[in-house]
């Protein structure tokens, strides 16, 4: 397999159901064709689950639930280091099948997943860190604390990384004891289809891991169900707030992450040679479908060596190798008329990426657009505030590091923010006053490594805490305290 070219399967994917650790399609339901944005062909099939069929799918996870919870600790994280192994050991087969539905490069792809890994790392970690407490509080009084599941979760993915994001929430729902089910996106839905049969491969016990595949009618069966008690989401910020509404509403446990407009803070003093470069792979890495990407370039003051820069890398990526195709034409077209109107409402198109592919005739079929720089786009416009979604970036000049924090600020998002200076006293001025939940120095893309948990706020995020790391541990369960008291004491206090 080459390391470059993603490689599409020679026939399309049958996908079915996983319930109860057994591959089937849901009664009555329709098939829906999945294409690859590479060339538009199709690449797989896989059911259309209706609402109803989620109820089986539940059923077999909750009969797993009881004995997987009743499961040493220990002995389930041996099945999660067993399913780690495989990952690695499959990594260029899941990173194609990734590429390949999902329009990344395979590069992108493989990166993916190795930052699904390290969050396997973590929940492995969870049997020595996370080893509960006890303590005497009073005359013959103890109080411990031990950590427990919460039975049948389920998580809901987006179709920019159709393995990180399951990731994100796999291993540490299932070590803890959970019995998951994971909704991966209908557009993206070929790559769950290997992370189960490797579960399986890894002996985790039948119904401890489920798939339903599915579109809204699905989500509705998971939001609806009384017996799942959590559900994990990313994707866009419409669908996180209705998400987790209607997940809360009915007493389910709802982290929903929604989407981004993440501004980069750019100042004379940065770095002439790295800053150009991190800003053009922070908004065209992924096709700019992903919700670290950088939207905004804040320009303070005097910085146009380092946009002449950028438009001169953004420009000479080459399609396909370099840089992966949009998930679907409705993508391509939704872009190409933003990038009209920001024209329109007085930008300049620095970089025009509408009508570039990659050569030969397989991709004729594709969903491409280059990358493309906006420059002097207007305070508070379309191509300022909305989440676009793509290999687009919006240059908004101010004046003062003032006004770029004021911009930054003024988003209703809150997921990332970057500052690219040489000076650390800038760097700590933007650390200190910007709102977002992650924020990068020099970083283009600033994702937390594990141990430290991802997770944006205001409208990047709906509910509490975030979904790797600590902040997924205590998602994920619930802390249970025992008080124990065997005989009277004279000399205690109230508690004896």
């Amino acid at each position: 397999m080459s390391a470059t070219y993603v490689q599409l399967p020679e026939t399309p994917i049958i996908g079915r159901n996983l319930v109860g650790g057994e591959w089937v399609t849901p009664a009555g339901a329709a098939m829906l064709d999945v294409r690859s944005p590479y060339t538009g062909t199709v690449i797989g099939r896989v059911p259309l689950t209706p609402a109803a069929g989620v109820a089986p799918v539940v059923e077999a996870a909750k009969k797993a639930a009881e004995g997987w919870r009743a499961t040493a600790l220990r002995d389930r994280t041996s099945r999660m280091f067993r399913f780690r192994m495989l990952l690695e050991q499959h990594i260029e087969r899941l990173a194609n099948l990734a590429a390949s539905e999902a329009g990344k490069t395979i590069a992108e792809a493989r990166a993916g997943l190795l930052k699904g890994i390290e969050v396997c790392d973590y929940a492995l970690s969870v049997q020595n860190l996370d080893t509960g407490g006890a303590l005497e509080v009073s005359r013959g009084v103890t109080c411990e604390f031990k950590r427990e599941p919460l039975g049948v979760v389920a998580g809901i993915a987006p179709f920019n990384f159709p393995a990180m994001v399951p990731l994100w929430m796999i291993p540490t729902a299932i070590t803890l004891g959970n019995a998951f089910i994971l909704k991966p996106s209908e557009k993206v839905p070929l790559t769950s289809l290997l992370l189960g049969e490797l579960m399986l491969e890894a002996g985790v016990p039948p119904g401890v891991f489920s798939i339903v595949h599915g579109g809204k009618e699905a989500v509705d069966g998971i939001l609806e169900h009384p017996d799942i008690q959590a559900v994990g989401f990313v994707g866009s910020t419409n669908i996180a707030r209705r998400v987790y509404a209607e997940g809360t509403a009915r007493g389910k446990r709802v982290l929903a992450l929604g989407g981004a407009k993440n501004h980069l803070i750019v100042v004379p003093d940065a770095d002439p040679v790295f800053t150009p470069q991190a800003v053009v792979d922070s908004f065209t890495g992924c096709a700019g479908q992903r919700c670290m990407a950088a939207s905004v370039m804040v320009a303070v003051g005097d910085v146009q060596h380092i946009i002449d820069e950028m438009a001169r890398r953004a420009a000479a990526i080459e399609m396909g190798p370099g840089m992966g195709a949009l998930i679907d034409r409705a993508a391509q077209e939704r872009l190409e008329a933003a990038i009209a109107r920001a024209e329109a409402d007085g930008a300049k198109v620095l970089v025009d990426g509408r009508g570039k592919k990659p050569s030969g005739a397989a991709y004729g079929g594709g969903n491409w657009l280059g990358p493309t720089i906006l420059d002097h786009v207007r305070p508070g416009s379309e191509a300022h505030t909305k989440e676009l979604f793509g290999p687009l970036i919006s240059i908004v000049r101010v004046p003062t590091l003032t006004a770029a924090i004021e911009l930054q600020n003024s988003s209703p998002y809150g997921n990332a923010a970057s500052v690219f200076t040489t000076n650390g006293i800038v760097a700590q001025h933007v650390v200190d006053n910007a709102k977002a939940g992650m924020v990068g120095v020099n970083v283009g893309v600033p994702v937390p490594r594990e141990p430290f948990s991802f997770g944006g706020i205001n409208e990047s995020r709906f509910g509490h805490g975030d979904i790797t790391g600590q902040g997924g541990v205590e998602f994920w369960s619930y802390l249970k305290k025992v008080t124990r008291k065997w005989t009277a004491r004279t000399d205690g206090s109230w508690m004896s």
